[in-house]
């Protein structure tokens, strides 16, 4: 089978690997559509994913929708649609049972933290637990199905930022994961959802989606203290400020961008003085069934989406995807993908 695979920055080739073989437990999916994360854009251009460096030929992608090719137990037909969480989890911890994504001695596909490596989705086919699959409804398109991993990080922001139900909700950060925050807080009942971000691209894909109240960060500044609940989605020290600038007293900021592993100049003074509490987010639990019964009922996300690019190309998705201007979430069509 055909499988693409980073070797180390900007180095990056699609090789002819064996068909792996599924054992029990596992099926074997025929990979449709890959979305390019962050951090994949991090293992190709870098070599790394923070700490995580690539030190064998890595098969990048989480985010993905495919059809079934092979279960051994005969319980999933071949050709059955479905998405998968990419996690497996460590051993059970006594008062972590919710918070499995938080264990150590997990693993996530197309990640370089383990060794050998965990691959990725962005091959012909892809062998999974049974239990990691996650069959589609009737009529979920496979490209939207793509976006069930990232729609499942940024409901997890929200489970974190708390019960959203008539609140006022500003995003700062506008890329597909700042987006599908905006989309996920208003269908967790937000009464206001708004949208911030320095490019005018990203603005006008919010626009698409429906949300119209916008911000274009240094030209319109956040109202101050006129939000409940602030998503910081650009990893950015100025957005930030800006989150905690516009959250009213007892407000709350959920940390969804990864901020960089060194020291930063922030002023914090405004998380005292307002009494915000500042929460962290990492991955989801189980809140991707969540999302792909959204994306089922919301074929208005498919606006996230602003590219496709052939498997055969797959270098130039990940130059698209690092255009924040220009692009939303690219995805990529693999091998054989119409013949779903």
């Amino acid at each position: 089978m055909k499988q693409f695979v980073i070797k180390g920055a900007e180095d990056a080739t699609v090789e002819d690997v064996a068909t792996p073989e599924p054992a029990a437990g596992q099926v074997r999916l025929r990979v449709r559509y890959v979305g390019i994360c962050g951090s994949d854009l991090h293992y190709y251009f870098h070599g790394a994913n923070g700490a995580f460096v690539v030190r064998e030929p890595l098969a990048p992608g989480h985010e993905l929708s495919a059809v079934v090719d092979l279960d051994p137990s005969g319980e999933l037909a071949p050709g059955t649609p479905v998405t998968v969480h990419p996690a497996t989890f460590g051993p059970d911890i006594p008062g972590m049972e919710d918070q499995r994504h938080l264990r150590p001695g997990g693993s996530y596909l197309g990640s370089a933290s383990t060794w050998p490596h965990t691959q990725g989705a962005l091959a012909e086919t892809l062998v999974v637990g049974k239990d990691m699959i996650r069959v589609l409804p009737e009529g979920l398109d496979l490209k939207r199905a793509a976006l069930a991993e990232p729609l499942a990080v940024a409901l997890h922001a929200c489970t974190m930022a708390g019960d959203l139900t008539g609140k006022k909700v500003v995003v700062s950060g506008a890329g597909p994961i700042g987006l599908l925050v905006a989309f996920a807080a208003r269908a967790r009942g937000a009464a206001q959802v708004a949208v911030s971000d320095v490019l005018t691209g990203p603005l006008e894909r919010a626009g698409q989606l429906g949300f119209t109240e916008v911000y274009r960060a240094g030209e319109t500044p956040i109202p101050a203290g006129a939000f409940d609940v602030a998503f910081e989605c650009s990893s950015a020290a100025p957005s930030v400020a800006a989150c905690l600038a516009a959250l009213r007293p007892r407000g709350t900021l959920t940390q969804v961008g990864i901020l960089p592993a060194k020291p930063i100049s922030l002023d914090l003074s405004s998380l005292v003085s307002k009494e915000v509490s500042w929460v962290g987010c990492f991955r989801f639990d189980n809140e991707i069934d969540e999302a792909v019964t959204l994306l089922a009922e919301h074929p208005e996300a498919d606006a996230v989406i602003t590219h496709v690019v052939p498997a055969d190309d797959a270098i130039r998705a990940f130059e698209v995807a690092k255009d924040s201007q220009n692009s939303g979430k690219v995805l990529v069509e693999v091998w054989g993908a119409q013949e779903a």
